[in-house]
This record gives structure tokens, C-alpha cells and sequence, in this order.
């Protein structure tokens, strides 16, 4: 099942939806983070039901290991619906348990005389993209949801290579063109499809995990839908067993279209 059939789920019309991802969009054990991420963006659009609202942030605490092929609920409430923004929480529960919990903010676009350009250009992308910097999938060597994902990589390293190097810059996109107009839901799975940046660091196999996550998105996103999209991420720091990451999205022809930031336990001790 591709990423689009997940996210046009009837049951996600449900106000209390039940659903079953399968483990061929596993992370290990668990559902992939993005893909279980962007279900919960999905269904706070359709509780809200606003097409005037856009998505501007979305924040994500990984509360629990949230298991694939078991089935899991989500639920979504809004806290508060304005002139000009809306506030909603969603909860996606497994097993009586909580396992994520997500606030996202979406605002309705207003004239105003305030305009300010991004700077932030990508640095250290090739726009010839070669086959050969493109990850192959290999059963049991890579998470089971990158066998739906193509991660080129530009610059940076492997997992557990040992390397210095703290950055990785590459493009992304879904290996199943999309039938739909790339959109948030695109943004954030692919913006979390890559390794964190400290599994490089690592000289040995070590565990990883996202402990929380913010992305803020640049309005309006126009994309095409078989286009790659430029990640670049730096580790700012990292102590004691966490380090925080943050990421920029761009467009194919260099458009900024989200920041990212997230916390990141790895245990390689």
C-alpha cells in the first residue's frame, strides 16, 4: 500500500478512526514516524474541514512505540478556532496506550503589508541528480519504509560509519509518483525518512528515536508531484544521549518550503 492509499483512508473521516499500517512501513518494530505523522496531519485537516486554513506548524512528541500491524486509533479535538487561526490536538492511542501526541496550528491567509523573502538557499545540492547517489534498498540492512522512498545522498555519511561529519544534505521523494498535489503530508514524511544525523557519529550499530518534533511550513507549497525535494540537516549539539537536529526542506529549483527541528535519543553506549 503506497502513501497516498494510507492517507486516503475512509476511516480517517471518522472523528475516532481505527487503522492498520502495514510492515512494509515499519521503522524496526514500530510505524515509521512520518507515515504516522502525516496520518495525524490528515486527519486534523479533515476534522477541521477548512480548505481557507493552512497548515503552519505541527509539533510531535513520540510518546511510545506505536506498533505496525497492530490496529491503533487516532482522536482529534479542537482547543480553539479564531478569527484567524486554529488550534487542534490529535492523539494517536495503541493498546489503551498514548503513543503520539501532536498540536498543529493552521491559519487563514490575510493581506498584509509585512513581506519578508527567505535567504536560505541549499547549499551542496547537485541538481544533476545521479541514480548512483541513490540509496538501494536492502531487506534487513534498512528500515522496511525505504522500500517506498528514494534518499539520494549528497553529503554526509552512513549509519554507524564512524565519521565526523555532522550535516547531511540530499534529495528525497516517493518512489510511486503521487496522484494527488504534493502537499504537507508529502513534506513531513519525507522530512523524516532520512537517519538521524548522530547514527554517523556512531562507530558501532546503535539505537535512535525522535523524542519530539517541530516543523513549520512556508505557505503556499506548489509542487509538482514527481519532483525530488532538498533536505539539509545539522546536529547543533549533543550530550548526555540527546542532541537536537534542524533541518531545511527546499524545492527541486531551490524554494524554501519548511523548517524543521527535532530531538533525537540515540543509545550506543
Amino acid at each position: 500500500m503506497d502513501f497516498d492509499s494510507l492517507i486516503s483512508s475512509k476511516q480517517l473521516h471518522e472523528n475516532h478512526c481505527q487503522l492498520t499500517v502495514p510492515d512494509t512501513w515499519s521503522q524496526g518494530r514500530t510505524v515509521f514516524g512520518g507515515l504516522s505523522a502525516a496520518l495525524m496531519m490528515q486527519h486534523m485537516y479533515l476534522h477541521i474541514n477548512d480548505s481557507a486554513r493552512n497548515m503552519l506548524s505541527f509539533s510531535c512528541n513520540f510518546v511510545a512505540p506505536l506498533l505496525a500491524h497492530t490496529p491503533f486509533s487516532i482522536s482529534t479535538k479542537i482547543l480553539r478556532s479564531g478569527k484567524n487561526v486554529t488550534q487542534v490536538e490529535t492523539i494517536i492511542t495503541q493498546n489503551e496506550s498514548v503513543c503520539l501526541i501532536s498540536l498543529g496550528c493552521f491559519g487563514v491567509h490575510r493581506q498584509s503589508k509585512v513581506s519578508v523573502s527567505s535567504i536560505d538557499k541549499p547549499v551542496k545540492l547537485d541538481k544533476n541528480i545521479s541514480d548512483k547517489q541513490t540509496l538501494r534498498y536492502v531487506e534487513g540492512l534498512f528500515p522496511a519504509f525505504i522500500q517506498n522512498i528514494d534518499l539520494n545522498l549528497q553529503h554526509g555519511a552512513m549509519p554507524f560509519s564512524g565519521s565526523n561529519c555532522t550535516e547531511i544534505h540530499g534529495w528525497m521523494r516517493f518512489k510511486q509518483s503521487s496522484e494527488m498535489t504534493l502537499n504537507e503530508l508529502h513534506v513531513l514524511a519525507l522530512a523524516d525518512a532520512w537517519p538521524p544525523t548522530l547514527l554517523q557519529l556512531c562507530d558501532s550499530p546503535s539505537p535512535a528515536s525522535t523524542v519530539s518534533w517541530y516543523i513549520e511550513f512556508v505557505q503556499p507549497l506548489s509542487l509538482d508531484d514527481s519532483e525530488w525535494l532538498g533536505y539539509q540537516v545539522l546536529t547543533h549539539q549533543a550530550n548526555g544521549g540527546y542532541g537536537t537536529e534542524d533541518a531545511k526542506i527546499f524545492s527541486q529549483s531551490g524554494e524554501l518550503l519548511a523548517l524543521s527541528r527535532q530531538t533525537v535519543a540515540v543509545f550506543d553506549s
